[in-house]
């Protein structure tokens, strides 16, 4: 019986453009794979199972080994820091982290407070800047924290900038570009190297 890959695929736009690369890379997944709404999705034609998560929780299962490899932004890599190799850039779902706030407004003085879904790389971004900061971590709709007086900034990602402007924001730092990348648990990558080599060598070749 042939191994089967296991791969780890966030939900949304980065799972629409990696099956797609997928399919350029003549892997053939089923038409339904696309809508879908299982969580796990078996494809034997390939020997692959694709598990179906949260962007933020595709480096937990790769690291802790319930999937072989995964596909996760950059963003989600710098801010949880996973035992993880990153093995090739798959240069889908571009956009970029950045420091927004209200046009004209200047950061508190005193205690000045960023709101944002990555605590990690913001604090260490303002340190890198010489700034104390207070971080303020929310999940949610961070383009609200500065309209209501929460935060003199936030940190978040931005693709078109469309958001940030029809929310009143602008942006003011950017921080680092950011696209999807393909990582491996390492145990599976000794394990497992030769269906995982074929792969990165498939797809090396159609980006």
């Amino acid at each position: 019986m042939r191994e089967v890959l296991t791969i780890a695929m966030p939900k949304g736009r980065i799972f629409e453009e990696a099956a797609e690369l997928l399919r350029k890379a003549g892997y053939l997944l089923p038409p339904e794979f696309d809508d879908s709404r299982k969580l796990i999705i078996d494809v034997p034609e390939e020997s692959f199972r694709f598990i179906l998560a949260k962007p933020m929780d595709v480096t937990t299962y790769v690291e802790h080994g319930v999937a072989d490899i995964g596909i996760a932004g950059k963003d989600v890599m710098l801010e949880e820091e996973r035992d993880v190799y990153e093995v090739l850039d798959l240069k889908i779902s571009a956009c970029h982290l950045a420091v927004a706030g209200l046009p004209g407004t200047k950061m508190s003085d005193i205690a000045p407070k960023v709101a944002t879904k990555y605590p990690n790389v913001a604090s260490s971004y303002f340190r890198e800047q010489g700034q104390q900061v207070e971080i303020i971590k929310l999940n949610g709709s961070i383009e609200l924290a500065p309209m209501i007086g929460l935060a003199d900034r936030i940190v978040d990602i931005v693709s078109t900038g469309r958001t940030l402007e029809e929310n009143g924001l602008v942006q003011l730092e950017h921080i680092v570009d950011i696209t999807s990348r393909l990582i491996v648990n390492p145990v599976s990558y000794r394990l497992k190297d030769k269906m995982i080599d074929e792969l990165v060598e498939r797809l090396s070749e159609i980006i």
